[in-house]
């Protein structure tokens, strides 16, 4: 689960994250430096594929539900990331969503304007 740093990007914070995609949760790990949202899926999972998500591409945050069969609310643990591109992207996080969510708004660059 390495992460190729761009020249001069800072690691704010990491920990273990699932990415829900359909029915599935994609179990790994879940990044955050000063320019971008980065999850990396461990090795265990159906669907592996990670996502990049540029700090200037999202538009909102929101806390979450995590939902069974992405229909029955479980657990208030989750952030939703909403993209520029209509896309939008739902963790179920470690270790407090709203220490997440905080640290990530401190770090958009609408933050530092």
């Amino acid at each position: 689960m390495d992460l190729a740093h761009y020249s001069g990007e800072l690691l704010v914070k990491q920990g273990g994250a699932n990415l829900q995609r359909g029915v599935e949760a994609v179990g790994g790990k879940l990044i955050l430096t000063d320019r971008r949202l980065v999850f990396r899926s461990h090795g265990m999972n159906i669907q592996n594929a990670g996502v990049d998500i540029p700090l200037t591409d999202v538009t909102g945050l929101a806390k979450a539900w995590t939902k069974v069969f992405g229909a029955i609310p479980l657990v208030p643990n989750s952030i939703v990331v909403h993209t520029a591109a209509g896309i939008d992207f739902s963790f179920v996080v470690m270790g407090g969503r709203g220490t997440w969510i905080s640290a990530i708004e401190a770090c958009l660059p609408t933050a530092s304007a």
